[in-house]
């Protein structure tokens, strides 16, 4: 996932904390912020590993506007690791930092071979992202506020690529026993970003039968249940995203950055075992929207390749180590 993502689950999370800051005068209150964070997303815990892979699908593409032959990915599957610290957590103030990585590897080929153009693909790809974030809780229009930013740089095994930075703000317009509103908006620091102004929107509800409706667009739609005695299953969508940097791709010497979208539909089961250590399987159904390259130098809406793929099945297997599971169960 990149630094968009997290930092939106970070302020979905503050914002739908329990206490709401509504007692942020402590630095206990910080403390639980923290805690539930990392009990809604693994990304935001202190340590996180998956493993993930689909099926095979097939896949039309076009290159520079002209149409190739229509080709199939036979093996996708993604390593990552992820690490987050908190260096100060005062009365108002958060600050940390986060580290990402990922190693993708791709089988593909074109059905047909082309003239020129290297048709098949049989690679592994790294990529790293790391950010520093600050986050600062205050009253707007008598609303509890959260303003947090970052600072992030990323790049691949060969060399850094690019400073990126994130402003995004979020406001608690609700929060009771059974319900927590709040709506904001994240400002993208980054010529290639596709959407430099992105809307937040966060809900959290609990029935009385013991589900509960967890909506943090555009990230996830879902619900979750409390099911055994340390268990939780989860039905619903979520978006990930996959990128990496392409090196030779021609004769020009410059860099290209591959960025895909994938909507993830299916169950999710996590399991705490040993106390901080939390086990999470994930299965069902990937659609990959619109995966292009371009140039690392351009913008993300002008791609010099660009695809359409067709569903495939996924699986997701992680653990993670978070220090407050223990209480929040």
């Amino acid at each position: 996932m990149k630094t968009t993502n997290k930092l939106l689950l970070t302020v979905a999370a503050l914002i739908l904390s329990k206490t709401g800051f509504a007692q942020i005068q402590d630095s206990v209150t910080t403390k639980k912020v923290v805690a539930y964070a990392a009990n809604k997303f693994p990304e935001t815990r202190t340590f996180n590993f998956e493993f993930s892979g689909s099926g095979p699908y097939n896949f039309t593409s076009t290159l520079r506007g002209e149409a190739l032959p229509a080709g199939r990915v036979t093996n996708w599957t993604q390593a990552r690791a992820s690490a987050n610290i908190n260096f100060i957590r005062s009365k108002h103030w958060i600050l940390g930092t986060s580290f990402t990585y990922r190693l993708t590897s791709l089988t593909a080929a074109l059905n047909e071979p082309v003239s020129g153009l290297t048709s098949s693909v049989n690679e592994n790809f790294q990529y790293h992202n790391s950010a520093l974030n600050l986050a600062y809780v205050s009253k707007l229009f008598d609303k509890t506020t959260i303003f947090s930013s970052n600072v992030s740089i990323d790049g691949s095994e060969k060399q850094f690529e690019r400073v990126r930075g994130l402003f995004a703000a979020t406001m608690l317009l609700k929060a009771n026993a059974t319900t927590k509103l709040g709506v904001g908006f994240v400002v993208n620091i980054d010529p290639s970003s596709q959407v430099p102004i992105l809307p937040i929107f966060t809900y959290e509800h609990r029935f009385d039968n013991g589900l509960v409706a967890d909506i943090t667009l555009p990230r996830n739609i879902f619900i979750r249940k409390q099911v055994f005695r340390n268990g939780r299953i989860t039905l619903g969508t979520e978006l990930d995203r996959t990128s990496f940097y392409l090196y030779n791709l021609d004769k020009s010497g410059r860099t290209f950055e591959f960025n895909q979208v994938d909507l993830n539909n299916g169950l999710i089961y996590e399991h705490l075992v040993f106390n901080y250590l939390i086990l999470t399987l994930k299965g069902g159904l990937k659609t990959s929207l619109s995966p292009r390259i371009f140039d690392r130098n351009q913008s993300y809406n002008d791609p010099i390749f660009q695809a359409k793929a067709s569903p495939s099945g996924y699986f997701n297997v992680g653990i993670s180590f978070n220090p407050f599971a223990r209480k929040k169960r």
